[in-house]
């Protein structure tokens, strides 16, 4: 007797949607079944890594995560063009790190100008990522949108006490917005529902759940992204039929064990092989539990997700 796999029966899609804008615009959603079960649903497209940039030199990097943007940390224009000029990448992060009010404190207007200038250089899709602090990301987001009217770009975090007034730029400036709730299935939900009544249209919404990185809480991220597509595709839910965004690379590059010299502690291992590694096993998490959008760090990382994605996909169509 033949052994056939029993398969889940899917009733609901992802939504798709466009990122950024002309040729290099990116779509993502679309899935039929739950991440890589291409025995089971369709999934028309691989998921997509976005290259981080800063608004100013990240001092308390890594020296693992700094090397292989010496020279341009200081530029956020020629930082971008190296990410895709170097390293492929199909989108950028600009985080806008000097906003902070408890670090520089940078104006809205000088903000933004930083935002211009890198979306005007480059011609992939750019995510401009705030520091969640609602004052201050309501008045450089909100300056954000104005000056690169037109472009799409994806800004965020959306949250639920400041998703009014970024929202409502956000649609006035044709801007795609992050909804950004701290991993709980229902203020997802919420938030959501919120930017619907308000008029933001559901293709321009992607979902921030809140991820951490391995050895932080990895494990509950990936039960609430995984019940959220359970909802999405098998309970026909449409407030959670979204794609996911991951802000993973801050999360990971974070932790102590990135920063511990080798010397320091041996059995940890090489320092640089283990940020790397940090990240990229991360970042295949969030993958596996439903990200459409990832955001990363280093170009080694990346190059062994890309990997993954490849082999993991290529191994169910044989």
């Amino acid at each position: 007797m033949t052994f056939e796999i029993p398969k889940t029966q899917y009733s609901g899609q992802i939504r798709e949607i466009t990122l950024g804008t002309g040729n290099k615009a990116i779509t993502v959603g679309g899935e039929t079944g739950y991440p890589f079960y291409l025995f089971e649903g369709e999934m028309p497209r691989l998921p997509q890594i976005a290259m981080e940039v800063y608004d100013a030199p990240p001092d308390e990097w890594a020296p693992a995560a700094l090397e292989p943007f010496l020279g341009v940390t200081n530029d956020p224009v020629a930082w971008a063009q190296k990410c895709i000029n170097d390293y492929g990448a199909e989108m950028i992060c600009l985080q806008l790190l000097s906003t902070d009010p408890n670090g520089l404190d940078r104006s809205a207007d000088e903000a933004a100008q930083v935002v211009k200038r890198v979306a005007d250089a480059i011609s992939v899709p750019l995510i401009v990522w705030g520091t969640a602090n609602h004052e201050k990301d309501t008045e450089v987001l909100r300056q954000v949108a104005e000056v690169c009217q037109g472009k799409n770009l994806i800004i965020g975090p959306v949250e639920e006490g400041d998703h009014k007034k970024i929202g409502a730029s956000a649609i006035a400036y044709g801007h795609t917005v992050i909804a950004s709730t701290p991993i709980d299935i229902n203020l997802a939900k919420q938030l959501n529902i919120l930017l619907g009544n308000l008029g933001v249209p559901d293709e321009k919404i992607i979902v921030d759940p809140t991820v951490s990185g391995i050895g932080y809480g990895i494990e509950y991220c990936y039960s609430v992204m995984e019940r959220m597509r359970m909802a999405g595709l098998t309970q026909q839910d449409d407030k959670l039929q979204f794609p996911i965004i991951c802000n993973i690379a801050k999360e990971v590059w974070k932790t102590k064990e990135v920063h511990i010299p080798t010397e320091e502690d041996p059995a940890l291992g090489d320092a640089k092989k283990r940020g790397i590694l940090m990240e990229a096993m991360s970042a295949t998490v969030v993958l596996l539990a439903g990200g459409d959008v990832v955001i990363m760090r280093h170009p080694e990382a990346i190059r062994l997700v890309r990997e993954m994605m490849a082999e993991l996909t290529a191994s169910q169509s044989n």
